[in-house]
């Protein structure tokens, strides 16, 4: 059966549109355009993205197309920001579709291998919407020198690889879901009445599994979600902090020589 064509969104803008510190360290209005190896970062994903033949259109998400308009080839779609990243999502699947493979312009070290790999095995799984992890085992065996932060659960921690696939019209009441869990940021009373103190109670105890982790959110959503496993421990490794910035220098290096 022939692969249904997959749209592709580059989540590229500011938070709240905001400079990022990272981009204000390195002297430039978006933390997209910051070089690794004298390369925007941004340019690095966009041409992983175009080596992936069942990708079809490429867009991004910025404040102000201006800002990388020069950087990327012209087959790239444009989509504003909204407030908060949930919001855009949302957004872009209304003006995309599903399936919408989505990663984040801070991500230079993405491989078309680990994209395919994860494409194949979200679609393999049936689910409605796919997220993809690596262990903390593997990232540490792969990245010994990198501090990630981890999701600790029952059935082992993990980090996410800021790659995710709306696979089904349904995936985007996570997104709305995603959009409450925002606007009650500064209320937690709130925020546990919606994922249930239960959940966060097993959370703070050690004692919740991804398998109870889903059931929650398709109780709350009817959304079946599935955790892809990635097994490159670099595909955990984004670009937040100077210290990440080095080590994403450094990596890139090595693979160049």
């Amino acid at each position: 059966m022939e692969r249904e064509p997959i749209n592709a969104l580059i989540l590229a803008g500011s938070r709240q549109g905001k400079q990022d510190p990272l981009a204000l360290h390195a002297h430039v209005s978006h933390k997209a355009i910051i070089p690794v190896l004298g390369k925007p970062m941004i340019e690095y994903v966009t041409e992983t993205l175009a080596k992936i033949e069942s990708i079809n259109k490429i867009a991004v998400s910025i404040e102000k197309f201006e800002v990388v308009r020069d950087i990327l080839p012209n087959f790239i779609k444009y989509l504003p920001t909204c407030p908060g990243p949930s919001a855009s999502i949302i957004q872009a699947i209304q003006a995309l579709g599903t399936p919408l493979l989505i990663t984040t312009a801070d991500n230079p070290l993405l491989q078309s291998e680990w994209v395919e790999y994860f494409i194949q095995e979200a679609e393999a799984s049936q689910c409605d919407l796919a997220v993809g992890i690596a262990l903390k085992e593997q990232i540490e065996k792969d990245v010994p020198n990198t501090k990630r932060t981890y999701i600790k659960l029952a059935d082992g921690s993990f980090s996410g690889c800021n790659i995710f696939m709306f696979r089904t019209p349904r995936s985007i009441q996570v997104a709305k879901l995603w959009q409450k869990l925002e606007s009650y940021r500064k209320n937690p009373l709130k925020m546990g009445l919606l994922l249930g103190y239960s959940i966060i109670l097993r959370y703070i105890l050690h004692r919740l599994t991804r398998k109870a982790l889903k059931k929650r959110i398709f109780k709350l959503t009817k959304v079946k979600i599935h955790f892809v496993i990635i097994p490159w421990g670099q595909a955990a490794v984004d670009v937040d902090k100077p210290d990440d910035l080095h080590l994403v220098n450094n990596l890139m290096s090595n693979r160049s020589n």
